[in-house]
């Protein structure tokens, strides 16, 4: 059986021919084996080394095809031969797996009504939110991918989504339907709580908060956290922020100079993904501060070493913490990330260790994927 992805995307290929991956990767694209004896990706392509976030590609029976891009602002003049390829593509599937947002996906899904193909879709975000805090031109954007993207999940008669209740509410669908984190995680070991505890009624005075995510994109919201932390300081609290990530930081190292902190922030840098919870087990709290996410494998990650976390009231955040720990995505959050930071002693820390450690059992790669597995199967029956 012949299985066909479409997404945006996109993946890297370096001048050998090498395919790499951050997102997508070979753990993901071996799910889809799991029904399927091959696996054709149809994704946009950029030419570019592997960086220390990739991972090359090299799954068997997995072939790449290059799509023009079709969500850039030229993007409309690829269309047609977005479509031509698609088209053909789709006709030797067996069935499609198809990943929104997206505008190949949104195509893709209009040619396989047209073809009678069986479909699957997977819901990883909000367009809306995405494109709303983008730009301009997202904001002009954001109500067409709106619509088109609340069409297409209702009409799918099988869909996976990444969150329990968010995108399920924004964009319900008629068909049947499963919640399956992207992020799954190996079976954790009790002794990562023992050692986080014991953490939290050693810690010092100084509190370490920790962010992971790209440094160039402002709908992350780091700089929500270092204003805060400006506002802490003059009140004679200790912190340091720590911010894991790629991309331009001139804008954040600004934020930090405009507002005297810029002894407390520390840029560490991209890591590779093994050491990411090395870092995650030396900071005190965790902070995800995005104004739009779909399900954030950051924060999964760091609650399933015990972090104490926080986050903004932005996608499925307010799935994976406590109420109390989650502050407004607006602009005007600081005092209400301050009152958060203010009021976690050592106390609450633990209480949280405790639940967060428990709450990312949930993510346990091995139920996610039964659940996935489940609809799959359920849409190739029905062939």
């Amino acid at each position: 059986m012949k299985g066909l992805f479409c997404y945006d995307g996109p993946i890297n290929c370096d001048e050998q021919g090498n395919y790499f991956g951050t997102v997508l990767n070979n753990n993901v694209f071996r799910r889809y084996f799991s029904i399927v004896n091959s696996l054709d990706i149809a994704i946009r392509v950029e030419k570019q080394e592997q960086n220390s976030k990739a991972s090359q590609i090299t799954l068997d029976n997995l072939n790449i095809i290059p799509m023009p891009n079709v969500a850039s602002a030229t993007g409309i003049f690829n269309t047609k031969e977005a479509t031509h390829a698609l088209k053909q593509n789709i006709k030797k599937a067996d069935i499609l797996f198809i990943r929104l947002p997206s505008f190949i996906g949104n195509i893709a899904i209009k040619l396989a009504k047209q073809l009678n193909k069986p479909y699957i879709v997977e819901m990883v975000g909000c367009p809306w939110d995405s494109l709303w805090n983008h730009s301009v031109k997202g904001k002009i954007i954001a109500p067409y991918m709106w619509h088109t993207t609340r069409q297409n999940l209702k009409d799918a008669k099988y869909a996976v989504y990444v969150t329990n209740e968010f995108l399920q509410n924004r964009y319900p669908t008629n068909g049947e339907f499963v919640n399956c984190s992207n992020v799954e995680l190996p079976e954790v070991e009790d002794s990562i709580l023992d050692s986080r505890i014991e953490k939290i009624q050693t810690s010092e005075e100084k509190i370490t908060i920790g962010t992971a995510a790209a440094l160039n994109v402002r709908y992350k919201g780091q700089q929500y956290v270092i204003e805060a932390i400006s506002k802490l300081k003059r009140e004679g609290i200790k912190c340091e922020y720590q911010l894991v990530g790629w991309g331009d930081s001139s804008y954040l190292k600004e934020k930090a100079k405009q507002f005297e902190v810029e002894d407390c922030i520390k840029f560490v840098g991209t890591l590779p993904h093994k050491e990411v919870f090395s870092w995650i087990d030396n900071i005190d709290i965790y902070a995800q501060p995005s104004r739009q996410e779909g399900l954030p494998r950051a924060l999964i990650e760091a609650m399933s070493r015990g972090c104490p976390a926080i986050g903004a009231k932005s996608g499925g955040i307010p799935e994976l913490l406590e109420k109390e720990y989650v502050f407004s995505n607006k602009k005007t959050n600081i005092d209400e990330i301050c009152s958060i930071i203010r009021n976690y002693n050592k106390e609450k820390m633990i209480k949280q260790s405790k639940r967060n450690f428990m709450e990312a059992k949930q993510y346990n790669k091995e139920l996610i994927q039964k659940r996935r597995i489940s609809l799959f199967k359920a849409a190739i029956n029905s062939i």
